[in-house]
């Protein structure tokens, strides 16, 4: 029996194990959605195609597989450009499927034609233009296999509209074999072994976990490592979760603004061994003065990130988890008495009162232990990276390369239908928020309880921040000068809304937060005038950033 193209990419989807969809119907993409209909894939209808792909994020993070996003041509795939990168640079497996018009249209600028291959080739791992409707089977499961091996990213595969709606017969493609995308999987033997010697005679090693770690699955790889060496361990915003924030070991997160317990630790080590981190400019500063005492182990499935900001004395390509089983196997033959190690305290002192470190801590106190945090980006994010203590994978979800205002609730959303037992809060500010609100409308028809803490300084706290120490404190165009009304826009939502007025509501009114699986925003004012406290460390390079 001849099947359509739509037809045959959703068998071929099918066949991937996708289960849940997230899209946005046009006209280049009706024969896709009507055989949809005909499936068992979940259709989730958002109110944006940018809260579609961030949604599909979301749902890849919290879940560990490949999410899926379905845009129309023209607009609909440019507003997905912003969800494409920030998986690109976060390393989360997407497969993008846009429509397109038809291929004798392809070039004429017609009605909502754009080049959405062009556009999206630099942040993609791969994409395609279909040019026949007999090459979709093995354009899927190429896509799946690129996109969730390897170091993870998204891949988009777009689709003329008569190339949906022409026909053949269906054969599924299953042995994906790509000669010139070989991902390493080994490390290198003697590599590794520099590397364990390395380890083996470090006084003050430590260990930076990265989101390559959660990629990987080697928690518990890391935790041995640890234990074998005696090492600190501080961790990228993308590694949070990827070892216990409550264990003693644990320094907390490096760079800009992250502990000065970590940064210290860094700045002191004679070893420093990075797990599937990037050496961003936001963790390293200046790139003279990062480790200045340590030798650098990197080992990361990227050869194109080792070697790329920092120079590094041991270069390993591998997947994490077989590189570091190695590791253990050859430290395990060393039956050295590790040196113990003073860990200081890491805690960040706080004030009581509303503030958002303040705030934060309570939330954690009364947060069910299966909680799901996701975060927009701007002065909530590094208060939550900073003090909310995460310690399981997969439960801190957070644009980190990108920075993207709008990603936390519509990640809220991927993450919930993901992870339906679990509890997700959505963390966010006033300005942020009504970046990601559209996708309230989809949380509101779908009935899902996620609970939304909104932090309202009526500004944009982050780049005040910035005009704070770079601007001579001159302000502009950061302060909303008309507010909306939380509670009333909750309440057009049907959900529950809440705020906090004084200090002494925040038990009471996180209490009721959680006491019922019910959609609710919580309004939390702040002080527009505080501050993330950045960590400044005299020659490390860090005090040239804020």
């Amino acid at each position: 029996m001849e099947l359509n193209g739509a037809q045959i990419l959703v068998k071929a989807l099918e066949e991937q194990g996708v289960d849940t969809i997230f899209g946005y119907p046009g006209g280049a993409v009706l024969e896709i959605f009507d055989a949809l209909r005909e499936s068992s894939i979940r259709q989730i209808l958002v109110r944006h195609e940018q809260g579609g792909a961030h949604a599909a994020s979301g749902y890849a993070r919290a879940l560990g597989k490949v999410g899926v996003c379905v845009a129309t041509s023209g607009p609909g795939a440019t507003n997905l450009v912003t969800g494409i990168a920030t998986a690109y640079m976060d390393s989360v497996p997407l497969v993008f499927i846009t429509g397109q018009v038809a291929k004798a249209m392809v070039g004429t600028d017609a009605f909502q034609e754009v080049d959405i291959t062009g556009i999206t080739s630099p942040i993609t791992k791969n994409n395609y233009l279909v040019q026949n409707v007999q090459d979709l089977p093995k354009i899927i499961a190429e896509a799946f296999y690129i996109a969730k091996s390897g170091r993870p990213g998204p891949v988009l595969i777009d689709i003329p509209r008569d190339v949906s709606m022409a026909k053949c017969q269906y054969n599924p493609y299953r042995n994906v074999d790509i000669r010139s995308y070989k991902p390493t999987l080994k490390g290198h033997p003697t590599m590794i072994k520099k590397a364990v010697k390395i380890l083996g005679e470090a006084s003050s090693p430590v260990i930076c976990i990265g989101g390559g770690v959660i990629n990987s699955g080697c928690s518990a790889e890391v935790q041995e490592v640890v234990e074998l060496t005696g090492a600190k361990v501080v961790s990228t915003l993308m590694g949070l979760g990827a070892y216990p924030g409550n264990s003693q070991t644990f320094q907390g997160m490096l760079g800009t603004y992250g502990n000065k317990a970590a940064n210290l630790a860094v700045q002191s080590c004679d070893c420093f061994l990075a797990l599937g981190m990037r050496f961003d400019d936001r963790v390293v500063g200046n790139p003279e003065k990062f480790a200045p005492e340590a030798q650098i182990i990197h080992i990361d499935i990227d050869p194109a990130e080792i070697g790329k900001n920092i120079p590094v004395d041991v270069p390993i390509v591998g997947d994490l988890k077989n590189v570091l089983q190695d590791i253990i196997k050859l430290l395990k033959k060393d039956h050295k008495v590790r040196k113990t190690i003073n860990f200081p305290n890491r805690n960040i002192q706080i004030n009581e009162g509303l503030n958002a470190p303040w705030v934060l801590r309570n939330l954690q106190r009364v947060a069910p232990s299966n909680t799901i945090v996701t975060t927009d980006v701007g002065q909530h994010q590094m208060w939550t990276a900073q003090h909310y203590i995460f310690n399981q994978p997969r439960t801190f979800i957070s644009s980190g390369g990108l920075g993207t205002m709008g990603y936390g609730i519509p990640a809220a959303l991927g993450a919930q239908l993901a992870m339906p037992e679990s509890t997700v809060v959505a963390i966010t500010g006033d300005g942020s928020f009504q970046m990601g609100m559209p996708e309230l409308g989809t949380i509101a028809e779908l009935e899902l309880p996620i609970k939304i803490v909104i932090f309202n300084n009526n500004t944009l706290g982050m780049v005040r921040q910035l005009q704070h120490y770079y601007c001579g404190q001159r302000y502009s165009f950061v302060d909303f000068k008309k507010t909306l009304d939380f509670m009333m826009l909750a309440k057009a939502y049907g959900a529950e809304g809440l705020r906090i007025e004084k200090e002494a509501d925040v038990t009471d009114v996180f209490k009721e937060t959680f006491a019922n699986r019910k959609f609710t925003i919580v309004e939390c004012p702040i002080n527009s005038r505080d501050l993330v406290n950045p960590i400044v460390l005299a020659g490390n390079g860090l005090e040239e950033m804020v």
